[in-house]
């Protein structure tokens, strides 16, 4: 059977954003002339720093998605991104999984702008990583009509795991609100047996 037009599985968004991180790290550590960490001024131009943001450089929401502190820092958010990305491309059509991976990063930095000071920077695409785990969580419950309460507390659990000092929590937490909110409106609006319903109706945890 062939794939829908918009199928994500057809246009592998996962490798693509992958590869993305993958060179925006290789340009970051040319121009910073350090491989092993990004320098602090490539940091504080492509990463989000509140107070150049609210300054007017307003792209810092979108490229600290895709700037990573150091080379083990960028391995980590691939290596989920790799687990929780390819689970989304078999649930969610490419506009559904862009729109959880973005806009789930955009509001874990929006949030950031709110409540971290002005002056500390955040990097990491960890927050639309959030997002596509709790979409990809929550969807695999919902679409098959059993509770979201097992979703929800693997998904606080997760979120305590990964906090920590120099860890920007809340990132964390914006995209991951996000994305459970996303994927439970998604997985409400699918009609059973049509669409990526029927093909991907299974409740296996993450």
């Amino acid at each position: 059977m062939n794939k829908p037009m918009y199928s994500s599985q057809k246009f592998k968004p996962t490798f693509i954003l992958i590869a993305l991180n993958v060179l925006f790290y290789v340009y970051t550590s040319v121009a910073g002339g350090d491989f092993l960490n990004t320098s602090g001024d490539m940091i504080w131009l492509y990463g989000q720093v509140n107070g150049l943001v609210l300054s007017g450089q307003y792209w810092q929401l979108l490229t600290s998605m895709f700037v990573h502190a150091n080379i083990a820092h960028l391995a980590g958010n691939m290596l989920f991104l790799l687990i929780f990305g390819l689970r989304g491309e078999e649930m969610f059509s490419l506009p559904e999984y862009l729109l959880v991976y973005l806009l789930g990063g955009l509001t874990g930095n929006m949030l950031s702008l709110v409540f971290l000071p002005l002056w500390v920077p955040s990097v990491g695409a960890s927050g639309a990583i959030f997002a596509m785990f709790g979409a990809c969580t929550v969807y695999a419950r919902r679409t098959v009509s059993q509770s979201i309460i097992g979703a929800l507390i693997y998904a606080f659990f997760l979120l305590l795991l990964s906090s920590g000092l120099n860890v920007n929590n809340l990132a964390h937490i914006g995209g991951l609100v996000t994305g459970l909110l996303i994927g439970y409106v998604l997985a409400a609006k699918r009609k059973p047996g049509t669409g990526y319903a029927i093909r991907y109706s299974y409740s296996a945890p993450l």
